[in-house]
């Protein structure tokens, strides 16, 4: 199976069921009208989710990095949170550090293989899992976006901003910390933009923006990544443009033309492999320009 032979229909469908817009069944139920040609429900199904063991860039134990689980104290949000720390093995120096938030299922594979690249570039990542109180990642993404669904969105936020300041406070890392995020990912990383005034650089991923009566509070130099087939989000743009150029805040935002939201994600058929990886040579350049190397 190709994507050739996959409607875009089909996309917009698996988006809304990716962002708790229907259920498995309705999912399942609507997918059938595009199961013709020699296709079926459970083929298109195994096409589109995620293929986390086949996909992994930058494996576990890459001997270039050190790595750890560590925890931290999160008392505004859910207590304790448990994340993945990584970075370059050969490092003498301390480093500047980028947070790297997960989408709306917790820390999966996919998001701790981006942390392990965002070390690979010279930085120190961590990567939090907002689903920690609830058990942690349960290892498939259905039972993590129900999981994350019972968390409140203010206390994940709240642990996000808990995560910066525990990174930002490590010996190994500079006072010079970034965010970057995926989807839910991406609104967190806007609010953050909104809420932590030491925040030095901030690229969401097709998130949500920000209220437009916030921006305002913005210090943070920001990078936006928009999927141009994801209406989604990108409904939401212009809004948020028109307040960033009022209060004249410092961001840059491209548009990948004739993709779908979640391009960046390698492990699904939704990736596009010459827009994910423009998007993140200009991601760690932003970095590297705005936190210093």
């Amino acid at each position: 199976m190709s994507r050739k032979e996959i409607k875009q229909e089909v996309f917009d469908l698996y988006d809304e069921y990716a962002h708790d817009k229907i259920e498995r069944r309705e999912f399942m139920e609507r997918l059938s009208a595009y199961a013709v040609g020699g296709l079926t429900v459970a083929g298109l199904m195994e096409y589109l989710l995620p293929d986390y063991q086949k996909k992994i860039q930058v494996p576990a134990d890459d001997p270039r990095l050190q790595t750890a689980y560590v925890e931290y104290d999160s008392p505004k949000g859910g207590g304790t949170i448990r994340a993945l720390i990584a970075r370059p093995a050969d490092a003498e120096e301390s480093l500047p550090g980028i947070l790297v938030v997960h989408e709306n299922r917790g820390l999966n594979p996919h998001i701790e293989d981006v942390a392990r690249r965002a070390a690979l570039a010279g930085f120190v990542a961590l990567a939090p899992d907002a689903l920690t109180p609830l058990g942690g990642y349960p290892g498939n993404d259905d039972d993590g976006r129900k999981l994350q669904r019972q968390r409140d969105r203010g206390e994940m936020l709240e642990d996000f901003i808990a995560g910066f300041h525990f990174l930002r406070n490590r010996d190994e890392v500079t006072d010079k910390v970034g965010v970057v995020g995926f989807c839910f990912g991406g609104s967190i990383s806007n609010n953050m933009a909104v809420r932590v005034p030491e925040l030095g650089a901030a690229v969401p991923f097709y998130g949500g923006q920000a209220a437009a009566e916030d921006v305002p509070n913005i210090k943070a130099p920001l990078m936006l990544q928009f999927a141009g087939l994801d209406n989604r989000v990108n409904a939401g743009w212009p809004a948020y443009e028109a307040a960033l150029m009022e209060h004249q805040k410092a961001y840059t935002a491209h548009f990948y033309p004739d993709v779908n939201h979640g391009f960046h994600n390698d492990t699904t058929p939704r990736y596009d492999k010459d827009a994910a990886t423009l998007a993140w040579d200009r991601t760690i350049n932003f970095f590297r320009t705005m936190l210093g190397e």
